[in-house]
């Protein structure tokens, strides 16, 4: 049986590491800001050569035909290299220091945006972006110095499942329920929960398979990640058709972060020692960061089209 890190061993072996993990980030960042562009850009010739101008969500005949659009298999491309920079930059650090380190990729998807589209952002979403990622910014600062790693047992995971399936069903009944009527924000925030889940649960079977264990969890784990990750790549390129592409990274790049971070630190215990300025440091700047995704979703000038 392959050998077991302890706490010990586990937390200065990530502490070492950590300057890796966040570098490895930031490229996939780079990644995750280019695919972004060319996905919308695919998703809008889509829209505008067979779109019925509705909110309801892609047709199967729309995502079929995004196949042959090479924008969007281009940033589908880029995308694909976005995730496996991501999963990468998780074996070396924490998922609360690695997870909101996608909001560099926001910076770039706005600039990118605003020369290719000739949409100029005004002062109200320039600074809703600063409020993203100025608050995303600091929590990374902190949860850089203080993060740590453990490993993860059966109940944990089994926690992490239930809430996912919970809140499948949730999504589930709201898009039935406002399908026809939802905007960008609701397919965005969709979408950043559920890969929310999806980093938490790669983080968790890179943990399980680094310590040996790969087991009927271990598996639930894999099929669950897959099924949250097909279902929020369908809000995604829902949320490019009714929304401009930096409001949906705008969304992701808080969204996600935020609910990978609040397992990260419930659930895993990857902030079981931090002091209690930090927890209430990071309750505001989490919060500033969500309040300046609304400010952007209100005030981008290609919100309503």
């Amino acid at each position: 049986m392959p050998p077991v890190l302890s706490d010990f061993d586990a937390s200065s072996f990530v502490g070492s590491l950590a300057p890796v993990g966040i570098v490895i980030a930031l490229i996939g960042a780079v990644f995750l800001s280019l695919g972004a562009q060319f996905q919308h850009r695919g998703v809008e010739q889509v829209e505008a050569s067979h779109g019925s101008g509705a909110k309801a969500g892609l047709s199967p005949g729309q995502l079929f035909r995004l196949l042959a659009r090479p924008w969007w298999a281009l940033g589908t491309l880029m995308l694909g290299l976005a995730i496996v920079f991501q999963l990468t930059s998780l074996t070396f650090a924490p998922l609360i220091v690695v997870q909101p380190l996608g909001v560099v990729a926001l910076v770039l998807t706005s600039i990118l945006n605003a020369r290719l589209s000739g949409h100029r952002l005004d002062h109200r979403a320039r600074n809703a972006i600063f409020m993203c990622v100025g608050g995303i910014g600091v929590f990374v600062a902190i949860a850089a110095v203080y993060a740590k790693e453990h490993v993860l047992g059966d109940a944990q995971l089994i926690i992490v499942l239930s809430a996912l399936a919970a809140i499948l069903v949730a999504l589930g009944l709201a898009f039935v329920r406002w399908r026809t009527s939802a905007g960008a924000i609701f397919y965005i925030l969709a979408a950043g929960v559920l890969y929310g889940f999806v980093a938490t649960l790669a983080k968790a079977v890179i943990n399980r398979l680094g310590n040996g264990n790969f087991e009927w969890l271990t598996v639930l784990c894999i099929v669950s990640l897959l099924a949250a990750a097909a279902l929020g790549g369908y809000f995604v390129q829902t949320a490019y058709s009714v929304g401009a592409p930096d409001l949906v990274i705008a969304g992701l790049t808080v969204v996600d972060p935020l609910v990978a971070v609040v397992i990260g630190i419930t659930v895993f215990g990857e902030a079981s020692e931090v002091p209690l300025w930090v927890i209430l440091t990071w309750l505001v700047v989490g919060t500033v960061a969500v309040i300046g995704v609304f400010q952007l979703a209100r005030h981008h000038p290609q919100t309503h089209r």
